[in-house]
């Protein structure tokens, strides 16, 4: 049988990287790095290689369910519609459009035929009890993005092929391939960067395995990362360090920030970020003398209590040293289609706004259109005008991946009606009534919306679908229209198909592409290096960034009273991600699932001893009343008084079809996690340093 070559690019992660895929008629026999990919150059993870049994996966479903009498039944299309029909839109005909909700959930990110349809469908519903995974993860880096450059997705991304020093804070793009930094290759990058005398510091409660390739790592104390970058802040002006040079005259807001940070000296801060204040005035020497350097912070700085603090204060960093927007400093990419700050008018714009409204049971404020996932529950439970009836959820799984998970799953009960968008009948999409697939990525189109306008480099890429798609079975983004449909019936009027969108897109960008030369393009197209952007990305009202957004500055007496109230006493719990597994859904995946058991408690030995536990001893972990066991792991990588668990594990809840996840189910680390703590100002769930009772079981 003929063997054919097929070029792809992988939607299973933030590094978007390309694949060469060679099938024999229905059958993928190899899955490699494409060699010509502009962007990732041939670079593979395993999860690529994954593609293949996610593809084949006999649990993935294939036609759309109904649950009759508590059991799912495959049925048609129509029949699934005329169900929906039927059941749903009565309920927002009776109740009013709130009452019916929508959740997303993060592989939406990935697809073009999701993430560009959804607000068409948001509109039709009318609803603003809008959810997504973006307040588990990014939405304190999307909102102090928006506060100072005018648009949520002006974020500024290391240029680390032209660094000479990084400072990460809660990264690990070893393992990740980078977060809000799509750059494929970062053990390639880092170890290229080092080689030409690069310095990389790691600041992390854990010993990762970037930290573990770092020049330093600096093991700081959870949620103590504002204290930290406080006192850097403080450092470069007590010590007149900060030196915008070219930004001054693009910035407002030095002086009051000046004022602001005087309290915050690293003689204060240090113990409760545990670093202390020589190494703090160090590192902020080192960034100032460098030449090219850069301040990083993911995940790990924005689940937490301040984590929209933390997202402004590493660009305030990368500001005052003059590293923002500079050839290996955090630059701003320049993507080629669907980026909302390269159209307009440049240098000046509305800038961004929350609490248009707010969430109706505990007053949280809409952000990006969103409201807090960790309000999903009591939005549903709370009886009242507004209250949710109906859910949609769109490759989403909260049961798992949200705080108090449990929680969650008893208020799906409770529904008047749930329809999921799912692949697969998971622990969450077993309470829906319906549940309607999506195709293989393998037999659909990609082409990157988000991810191009994050990464270290320009480009564009599409690739086309490796199989054809099954007879009969929609496209996602038809799905979405013909559900919009249902309570809009113009909704599809006017709403092209996504070649046609990416098409425009291009041809409207910043190069004047066309989707035509980037398909003939083998491998995407070589954008370049990025390049400065200030003062045309800026779409602040003032036309320049604004260094003091004044709901941050608001923010600081709350840091004064966490500093005073700060101890260190008990265990402090963390997440930590695994290059094999990918949020709760990769689990099904034999290359992914196979070798050691990764869902284990990470502890230090020395806390270990204390507590009369061992290797692969099992320990009972409690919070808020919750209680887990979970086998013990040992190790020095972790700082004492801290223990980690790894995200997106407990497949063992009844009704779900994860054969091969259900194996090996691991412990839902989210159930201990309390679903009332969350940053104030951007809503994002608290997941990271929340004290936990452990003890033998």
């Amino acid at each position: 049988m003929e063997t054919l070559k097929h070029y792809r690019i992988c939607p299973l992660c933030e590094a978007c990287c390309g694949l060469e895929i060679r099938t024999q008629g229905e059958k993928v026999v190899s899955i490699r790095g494409a060699e010509q990919d502009v962007f990732s150059r041939g670079y593979i993870c395993p999860k690529g290689v994954s593609l293949k049994d996610l593809h084949e996966d006999p649990d993935r479903l294939r036609k759309p369910l109904i649950k009759r009498d508590g059991e799912f039944v495959e049925a048609s299309w129509d029949e699934a519609f005329a169900e929906i029909e039927r059941r749903l839109v009565p309920i927002r005909e009776r109740h009013g459009a709130d009452a019916l909700a929508l959740v997303i959930g993060n592989p939406s990110a990935h697809k073009i035929g999701l993430l560009a349809y959804v607000p068409r469908l948001v509109k039709a519903l009318g609803t603003r009890n809008f959810f997504s995974a973006s307040t588990l993860d990014q939405m304190p880096k999307q909102l102090s993005s928006g506060l100072m450059f005018g648009h949520w997705l002006s974020i500024p991304v290391p240029d680390i092929e032209r660094c000479d020093f990084l400072l990460m804070l809660g990264a690990n793009p070893m393992v990740s391939n980078g977060s809000l930094w799509t750059v494929p290759d970062y053990r390639g990058k880092a170890k290229a960067m080092r080689e030409r005398g690069g310095r990389i510091v790691v600041v992390d409660p854990r010993r990762t395995e970037t930290a573990a390739q770092a020049d330093e790592h600096l093991a700081i104390r959870p949620g103590g990362d504002a204290f930290l970058l406080l006192g850097l802040v403080h450092t470069l002006f007590d010590e007149g360090l900060a030196k915008p040079g070219r930004l001054e005259e693009w910035t407002k807001g030095i002086a009051e920030l000046r004022e602001a940070v005087r309290p915050f000296a690293p003689e204060r801060t240090a113990a409760a970020c545990g670093i202390d204040a020589a190494t703090q005035r160090r590192l902020a020497r080192e960034l100032a003398a460098a030449e090219h350097a850069c301040v990083y912070g993911r995940l790990g700085t924005c689940t937490q209590r301040f984590g929209t603090l933390n997202s402004w204060l590493v660009d305030v960093l990368n500001i005052l040293t003059g590293q923002l927007d500079a050839p290996g400093g955090a630059m701003f990419p320049k993507a080629a289609a669907f980026a909302a700050n390269t159209a307009g008018t440049s240098g000046s714009g509305r800038g961004v706004k929350t609490a248009r409204h707010a969430s109706r049971v505990s007053g949280a404020p809409e952000v990006f259109g969103e409201l807090p996932i960790t309000l999903l529950a009591e939005e549903i439970e709370t009886a009242g005008e507004g209250q949710v009836k109906a859910l949609i959820a769109i490759a989403a799984n909260p049961v798992l991946s949200a705080p108090n998970g449990p929680r969650i799953g008893r208020a799906l009960d409770g529904l008047d009606f749930m329809l999921s968008l799912d692949i697969y009948l998971n622990e969450t999409s077993r309470h829906a009534d319906v549940i309607l697939p999506g195709l293989s990525p393998l037999e659909d189109l990609h082409f990157d919306v988000a991810f191009p306008q994050l990464s270290y480099r320009n480009h564009a890429r599409f690739s086309a679908p490796v199989f054809e798609r099954p007879a009969g079975m929609p496209e996602e983004w038809q799905t979405l229209l013909r559900l919009a449909a249902l309570f809009d019936p113009a909704a599809t009027s006017s709403m092209p198909g996504p070649e046609a969108l990416i098409d425009q897109a291009l041809r409207n960008g910043p190069y004047g592409l066309t989707l035509e030369q980037v398909k003939a393009a083998d491998g995407g197209v070589d954008l370049g290096a990025l390049q400065p952007r200030i003062p045309e990305l800026l779409r602040t009202p003032s036309g320049r960034i604004e260094l003091a957004p004044t709901p941050l500055l608001a923010e600081l007496p709350a840091v004064e009273q966490a500093l005073a109230e700060a101890t260190d006493n008990g265990l402090l719990l963390i997440g930590r991600r695994d290059v094999r597994s990918g949020n709760s859904w990769m689990h099904n995946l034999p290359v992914l699932a196979k070798g050691p058991e990764r869902c284990t408690l990470l502890m230090h030995p020395q806390d270990a001893e204390r507590l009369g536990l061992s290797n692969g001893a099992t320990a009972r972990l409690t919070a808020g009343g919750t209680e887990l066991l979970a086998p013990v792991e040992l190790t020095r990588d972790l700082r004492p008084g801290v223990v980690s668990l790894p995200h997106g594990w407990g497949h063992d809840l009844p009704g779900a079809r994860l054969g091969r996840a259900a194996e090996r189910p691991g412990i839902n680390m989210n159930a201990l996690l309390d679903d009332r703590l969350r940053d104030p100002l951007s809503g994002n769930a608290v997941l990271s340093g929340v004290a936990v009772a452990v003890e033998a079981a």
